[in-house]
């Protein structure tokens, strides 16, 4: 019998996790797919947002600016990049400039600092902002984040301090019985006391298992670009658009990698699954990206991509117990500013909702920082030289575009959170995310994997248990 199930691995349920481990419970995270930070929270658009858009008063505006207050000792702690470059929402035309001095108003009100600035100060800060731009809404405290790491370093955070992750686990149906809950996957069966949803774009169905419902999950599909990294600054701070009914547009930021993002588009989608990428819609998201920066190198690009955002019927966070049975908590329809908010929700779902049913007794044993990670690119010369001296797998680069060491990925092959693809392996390390998106090291990756697994390179996942890299049984091979 477990205290808690969590239902959904991605940046909510990870966080979640990592606050229950805080306390004496037995807790247990299941997910449908193969790895942590599956869907939503690896394919957005890596954004701390300062919490100058979200409607004064709603759950949005709340848990966007604790979230952002909170990040940066939260990216310290669980040893994920982080940068508060701070972002611009942008007016092109005379009528939007009173929009601007809306949002402003709103920010107070939300308690974010904000300024307005002015075409000559905007051009300063930003020398290849459009012609058109005639000033903008400056909010220091915005910042990008790597949504890999803080999601996959939560987890990780949270199985040191004793959480169990059952990955490929999807539910499928949940009953009360007695005292507990029951709660039934494709081949397994796990009973639990409190059980927490937060099944991202699924998280209505997983809701109205317990109950009827009144409100519901549309996805919201955003289409992005992925600029290279390449020489001098192209842009300085996150810049928008001003927001819409779809969101908050199209944005152009730099990435704590040093690419460059621009996107989403944002389609309301019947599929919960699709993430495919289509001309018409890329060619509108390029459009509408132009008329915020001049002269962007699309000539750069390296790959396109696609995510999924669970919007809700009610147009806020839905973050309380369900009416019939306080001890199913729903965490539902996190979409933008979701990822930045992570943090700040897990902290109020265990102290605010768990302790109302579950007696909360501290975990003395609790370490709230996860093991540093070997960074060789952020070492000296001199550092990185005796660093090879003694470990000789930190010299041998694996992936040359994003300068991935074998010393690296074998650091993250040993840690507690399972990595059991390709993609986990390149979400946690970067191999294969660069300029030749795996054409060269992807192979040789398949092989550490399949070797440090004791398993043939032919069962080694690109993302989902079934769909492999190489799917013919090797005959021979040596050791890399």
């Amino acid at each position: 019998m477990k205290d808690v199930i969590v239902i959904g691995a991605g940046a909510v349920g990870a966080f979640i996790a990592r606050n229950l481990s805080r306390f004496n419970l037995n807790v247990l995270v299941l997910d449908k797919d193969n790895d942590v930070c599956n869907a939503t929270s690896c394919a957005n658009s890596a954004i701390s947002h300062s919490g100058y858009d979200p409607v004064p008063g709603t759950k949005k505006a709340k848990f966007n600016v604790l979230g952002n207050q909170m990040m940066e000792q939260v990216c310290k702690e669980l040893d994920v990049p982080y940068e508060q470059i701070g972002t611009l929402t942008v007016a092109t035309e005379e009528a939007q400039l009173k929009t601007l001095e809306e949002l402003k108003e709103r920010a107070t009100i939300n308690g974010v600092p904000s300024e307005i600035v002015d075409q000559a100060r905007l051009r300063e800060m930003e020398p290849n902002i459009s012609e058109e731009a005639l000033g903008a809404l400056y909010c220091p405290t915005g910042g990008i984040i790597n949504p890999f790491l803080l999601t996959c370093h939560a987890m990780e955070n949270a199985l040191d301090n004793g959480v169990e992750l059952a990955l490929n686990q999807e539910v499928k149906d949940i009953k009360k019985v007695s005292d507990h809950f029951v709660v039934y996957t494709q081949d397994k069966e796990y009973e639990s006391k409190v059980v927490i949803n937060a099944a991202g774009v699924y998280s209505d169905k997983i809701a109205a298992m317990i109950e009827p419902i009144d409100w519901f999950i549309t996805p919201r599909k955003g289409e992005y670009y992925v600029l290279d990294h390449f020489k001098g600054e192209f842009v300085n701070h996150v810049v928008f658009p001003l927001p819409s009914a779809k969101g908050k547009g199209v944005l152009v930021s730099k990435t704590t990698s040093g690419n460059y993002i621009i996107g989403p588009s944002s389609e309301p989608m019947d599929d919960r699954e699709c993430v495919a990428c289509d001309s018409l819609t890329l060619a509108n998201v390029k459009q509408q990206a132009s008329m915020l920066i001049k002269n962007i190198p699309f000539y750069q690009q390296i790959r396109v991509y696609a995510g999924l955002r669970a919007t809700p019927s009610t147009h806020d966070f839905i973050i309380e117990s369900s009416k019939s049975e306080p001890a199913f908590i729903n965490v539902a329809g996190i979409e933008s500013p979701g990822l930045v908010s992570s943090p700040a929700i897990g902290k109020y779902v265990v102290e605010e909702l768990v302790s109302k049913v579950l007696k909360l007794e501290e975990n003395k044993n609790y370490k709230k920082n996860i093991k540093p990670y070997t960074k060789p690119l952020d070492l000296s010369n001199e550092e990185r030289n005796a660093l090879i001296k003694e470990h000789p797998e930190f010299g041998r680069m694996v992936c040359q575009c994003e300068k991935v060491s074998l010393g690296e990925i074998l650091e993250v092959l040993h840690r507690k959170l399972p990595c059991n693809s390709l993609k986990a392996l390149k979400k946690r390390t970067r191999a294969g995310f660069g300029k030749c998106q795996g054409g060269f090291c992807q192979p040789i990756s398949v092989s550490i994997i399949a070797e440090e697994k004791e398993i043939d390179v032919s069962k080694v996942s690109y993302d989902k248990d079934g769909g492999y890299f190489a799917p013919y049984k090797s005959n021979k091979g040596g050791k890399r």
